[in-house]
């Protein structure tokens, strides 16, 4: 028989036990003619007894889990914020904690010191204005400080960063992250929703982009399912093509949709200034690790594709809701790297983690990004491994269909 097994057996038979012994007591209570409400002085003493007693086994159990996990179960902050930030909850839990022992001594000695006494008749105070401004004005302080520490850390790690801090991106979607580094020129390239691409995920803005989102809208792509502008009027026209109501309904919206889209693009590549592409073109793209540089500041700038994600350093307390349609920003000091965290925690499977904390969806618990902490001679061999966005774009991008190509299989496509 297994050990959990023989321990729901034990609680199930000590609920019943004490279930039994509640139902004698209630039988011998009758036997003696004493109605329910009755109370003696002997109960009284008893339950004010098994207060104090429950207090200092109440009061034991919290040290010893104190004790035992730590004093908050975190570790070390891996951050230089971090620090701070852990200073300010430790300053918190020891308001919060001397506020639980005060209050919960008052309460159960209070109630095991005044229990009823034969002719003793209970004294009714009612109000009293000094105890008043206590209780409102000391806890009203002590929360202005909290918050006043807390708005001071708070701007801290979310003002801007300085000039020599390296710029990252981390673009969030159902379910994964991706994250974009500034290149040489430690500037990040605009983006814009509207150039989203299979080929740019990130909606970067360049003059490639823009004419390569252009094409696409008009003319799809090839072996391509989505269908351009041109091809949806070239089915809508065609006199040969039966839809039925909901079908032409959909594919005129889509129609609709795409043409005040392109709309927008062509003003976009009208006001476009190309000498910016630079800016964008050496940016490095990265899916799979988040590689940070030790004792280097970071800006993080956060964007979000779908719903509202948030993006969680556990090991570096930092947390940031990425919000659709929003740019959020903080800005963080790693202080500890991944190989000096595994030799303190001795265990050398660990690793940084970048998580969501958000409920984003159903695969939310796997949106998750492993984050590693470098030395220097590391995070620069890692960062010459790397290709930059003007390169992954040219050799991803699909060729576009042209409008002779779209003419030509316009029968051949409407059968789609």
């Amino acid at each position: 028989m297994s050990f959990k097994l023989v321990t729901i057996l034990v609680i199930v038979l000590g609920v019943l036990a004490v279930a039994q012994l509640v139902r004698l007591y209630e039988l011998s209570s009758k036997l003696r003619n004493r109605r329910e409400e009755e109370i003696t002085n002997r109960d009284n003493k008893l339950n004010a007894n098994l207060l104090l007693a429950f207090m200092v086994f109440f009061y034991g159990g919290f040290i010893y889990l104190m004790s035992h996990f730590g004093w908050t179960g975190r570790g070390d902050a891996a951050s230089v914020h971090g620090e701070k930030t852990d200073w300010l909850l430790n300053l918190n839990f020891v308001i919060i904690i001397t506020v639980f022992f005060l209050t919960n001594t008052l309460l159960f000695v209070f109630a095991a010191k005044y229990i009823r006494k034969p002719g003793v008749k209970a004294y009714f105070y009612p109000h009293n204005n000094k105890l008043e401004l206590v209780w409102t004005v000391v806890p009203a302080a002590v929360l202005a400080v909290i918050i006043i520490l807390g708005l001071k850390t708070w701007n801290d790690v979310t003002s801007e960063s300085g000039k020599e801090s390296i710029k990252v991106e981390l673009f969030s979607k159902q379910f994964d992250w991706t994250a974009r580094y500034a290149g040489k020129d430690n500037l990040l390239g605009k983006f814009d929703y509207k150039l989203t691409t299979q080929e740019n995920e990130l909606a970067l803005l360049t003059a490639a982009t823009l004419d390569s989102a252009i094409q696409y809208m008009e003319f799809g792509k090839k072996d391509s399912t989505l269908l351009g502008i041109k091809l949806l009027e070239s089915k809508l026209n065609n006199p040969k093509n039966m839809f039925i109501p909901e079908d032409r309904e959909k594919m005129e919206t889509d129609l609709d949709r795409k043409t005040r889209l392109l709309r927008l693009l062509y003003q976009i590549k009208a006001r476009h200034n190309s000498k910016l592409d630079a800016q964008a073109y050496d940016d490095i793209i990265q899916k799979d690790t988040l590689h940070l540089l030790v004792n280097k500041e970071y800006e993080f700038n956060f964007r979000a594709k779908d719903v509202i994600h948030s993006a969680y350093f556990p090991h570096l307390r930092a947390q940031v809701n990425t919000v659709p349609g929003l740019t959020t920003r903080m800005k963080l000091t790693p202080k500890v790297t991944t190989k000096e965290m595994k030799e303190r925690k001795n265990d050398p499977k660990f690793n940084y983690v970048l998580m969501c904390n958000k409920i984003c969806g159903g695969a939310h618990y796997k949106m998750k990004m492993i984050v590693v902490i470098d030395t220097p001679e590391q995070y620069a061999s890692w960062m010459k491994s790397k290709t930059t966005f003007k390169d992954d774009f040219h050799k991803a991008a699909a060729p576009a269909a042209t409008e002779a190509a779209v003419a030509a299989d316009s029968t051949k496509m409407a059968k789609l």
